[in-house]
Parts: structure tokens; C-alpha cells; sequence
């Protein structure tokens, strides 16, 4: 991607939805926000408020229909998004953006609705990590990073990523200094009390939790993802 003069108004924006994990959204809108020269969409079916996944209340500015194209388009995840990956309207929403956008950039589980809409076949691409053996199933490159780039896509792991993509993202549009400024600004300097935030570090009894809870969703997913890139081939024939 070249990057834009600095002259050259941006168009950012989200797509929000009810279900999601609010800091999959929150987190990058933080840092996008502040890119000079910009303006931040915020957009849904309509413009009712929704409700993220533990009850916290987000509103859309602006209606899937009436976003301009952007440059930047901002996926975020959550279980609400499982609806999302066999929902044409949404999914129709992410190819038309994706076209033409600048980049493409998924927090979380948002990566799976862009593989549900076709968009990561032979991309390199992460999601959070109960979910992200389901990336295969769409056919894009499953890659055990923090943040992975490839040409106009960006994914970010699992929800707090989504900080440091935007990080990624904003150096991508404005060069580090402004990336740099955006994050001393946020004090975005991580000092978790813990080392367990991936499952490589998380201690054992702490992972077989979580991956007990996250089983029955992730279940879910891989059926859907199944039945959608079934679906691909019938097409195809």
C-alpha cells in the first residue's frame, strides 16, 4: 500500500453489532480516531443502539447503506458474530467496501466474517485463539501472530490486539511518528500482573478452563464455516 499524503482526507470506519466485544471496536476506534485528517464511520443495519456481549451500549452513526466507500474499513469480532457470517447483508456490506478500501483490518473473530465473505482465500490472517483453527476452513493461511499483514489485509488476534493493529495501521497511513504519538498520548505501555495471555504462557489449569468454555461456540463455528465453504464448491460446480 502507498502511503497517503498527509493532505488526503481519510474515511475510517466500523461496522458495530449486537453480541460483539466491545474492545474488539473500542480498542482500535481509540487509536484510528486520532489519525489526522480523517473522519470515523460507525455504521450497523440501522441506527438503533445495540449491546455488546456483557450488556455495555454502543450506537451506530451511520447505516451500512449509507457509508462512503472507505479507506479503512474495521471488522471487529465477538460471539455476535457468528450470525454475522451467514448474514448477506453484512457480508455483502464487507466485499463492496473491501474492493476498493485501502485496508481491510479484522479484530478477533471479525477475521472469520471476512473469511465467511470469501475475502481471506490465500491470505495470511490470525484471530484470537479459541477460534483460530477455524481460519483454514476459508481457506486463508492461518498465521500465530500477534498482528499479521498481508498486502491490504490486517488481522489482529484476540480482543486486546486490536490496539496494537491499529497501532499498525495508523503507521501504515500517517508514518510511525504519528503512531508513536497516538500511543505515548493513549500511555499504551502494557504491564500485565500476569503472563497469561496467550495459551503458550497461560498456566495449564487457567487454559483448560477457557478451552472448555470457548468449546461449545467454537464448535458452532467450525460447522458453519464448513457449510459455508461447502457451499463455495456447489457454486463453483
Amino acid at each position: 500500500m502507498t502511503k497517503p499524503n498527509a493532505d488526503e482526507h481519510l474515511k475510517i470506519g466500523a461496522i458495530i453489532f449486537p453480541g460483539m466485544d466491545q474492545m474488539d471496536f473500542t480498542g482500535p476506534f481509540e487509536v484510528l480516531s486520532r489519525v489526522p485528517n480523517s473522519t470515523f464511520y460507525i455504521s450497523w443495519k440501522d441506527k438503533t443502539p445495540v449491546r455488546d456481549a456483557r450488556g455495555l451500549l454502543l450506537t451506530p452513526d451511520t447505516t451500512l447503506a449509507e457509508t462512503p466507500p472507505l479507506d479503512v474499513l474495521v471488522v471487529p469480532g465477538g460471539s455476535g458474530q457468528v450470525e454475522l457470517m451467514e448474514d448477506e447483508t453484512v457480508l455483502a456490506f464487507l466485499r463492496s467496501q473491501a474492493a476498493n478500501a485501502r485496508l481491510v483490518f479484522s479484530v478477533c473473530t471479525g477475521a472469520l466474517t471476512l473469511g465467511a465473505a470469501g475475502l481471506l482465500r490465500g491470505v495470511k490472517s490470525t484471530t484470537h485463539w479459541a477460534s483460530f483453527h477455524v481460519l483454514q476452513h476459508f481457506n486463508a493461511i492461518p498465521t500465530n501472530e500477534r498482528v499479521v499483514t498481508d498486502g491490504k489485509f490486517v488481522s489482529a488476534a484476540g480482543i486486546s490486539s486490536g490496539i496494537d493493529g491499529a497501532l499498525r495501521v495508523a503507521a501504515m497511513l500517517r508514518g510511525d511518528a504519528v503512531a508513536q504519538g497516538i500511543q505515548l498520548y493513549m500511555e499504551y505501555a502494557p504491564e500485565p500482573p500476569f503472563d497469561s495471555g496467550k495459551p503458550e504462557t497461560a498456566p495449564q489449569d487457567v487454559l483448560t478452563t477457557a478451552r472448555a468454555a470457548a468449546s461449545e461456540l467454537g464448535e458452532k463455528r467450525v460447522k458453519m464455516a464448513k457449510r459455508i465453504s461447502a457451499g463455495w464448491g456447489k457454486k463453483q460446480n
